[in-house]
């Protein structure tokens, strides 16, 4: 796998910075993860879903604050606007008729209590320190990283491509409807990462900025693939599940 550490040696045009950063998520976006690979296949029990659902809940609950604290920092009030259009997806008019509303639907499509997904009390340590990562990062890097962090969006459009004819054509118990989180993702995506692209092609005006943008989105396709590797590890053939995480032959 490539090293991207020096990426941006001797100093890169925005057209090289581009072509970096979509190399990042060639190499390391979690499309290339066995348990996407598995999920694909159709191989995953549906309490390997279930845990994947309910994981993911926690990432996708955490959107709206990681944004929001990238709001409290933005001066410019056409950023401003742009960027708090990623709040409204997730949390809807009334904080429930949204993307994470979507989600919990998935969720609870797949057989998952409400409550207990909404309370994440049963996701794996793993997820929590890897959400929490993430969100710190959003609240503490510059802006500049923080909107950086964000550029997974770019080939979210090809995993959800995978992953939904997928899912409906292996799994018997997965229904369109259980999918619908996904039918507006890929054109907000595509819609929110030309902004950041555009914002961060601009701003990364420096080799040291340039190789700061590098890293953190190679940080947010790390956060994304340790959110994978737990599930595997706590789930898959090893079976390694942590006291108070969710078990799926108990049913919660």
């Amino acid at each position: 796998m490539k090293d991207f550490h020096d990426a941006a040696k001797g100093g890169l045009s925005a057209s090289q910075l581009e072509t970096v950063l979509r190399e990042v998520g060639a190499e390391r976006y979690h499309n290339r993860h066995p348990y996407h690979h598995r999920m694909v296949a159709g191989t995953l029990s549906k309490g390997e879903l279930q845990a994947w659902a309910l994981n993911r809940y926690c990432y996708q609950a955490v959107i709206p604050r990681k944004d929001a604290s990238v709001l409290a920092r933005a001066e410019d009030p056409a950023f401003r606007a742009e960027w708090r259009k990623r709040i409204e997806d997730h949390d809807g008019e009334d904080g429930w008729s949204g993307g994470i509303a979507r989600w919990l639907k998935l969720a609870t499509g797949l057989g998952l209590p409400a409550d207990m997904v909404k309370s994440q009390r049963l996701a794996l340590p793993a997820t929590r320190f890897a959400v929490g990562a993430y969100l710190n990062f959003c609240a503490q890097r510059p802006l500049l990283e923080a909107v950086a962090s964000s550029l997974t969006e770019l080939f979210s459009p090809v995993i959800i491509g995978e992953r939904v004819p997928a899912m409906l054509a292996k799994y018997d118990y997965v229904t369109k409807e259980t999918l619908a989180y996904f039918d507006k993702r890929p054109e907000q995506a595509s819609r929110d990462s030309d902004f950041a692209l555009a914002y961060v092609l601009q701003h990364a005006d420096t080799t040291e900025r340039q190789q700061s943008v590098i890293d953190a989105l190679v940080f947010k396709c790390d956060v994304l693939w340790a959110m994978l590797d737990a599930l595997m590890h706590a789930y898959g053939e090893a079976g390694h599940i942590p006291p108070g995480a969710f078990r799926p032959e108990e049913g919660r």
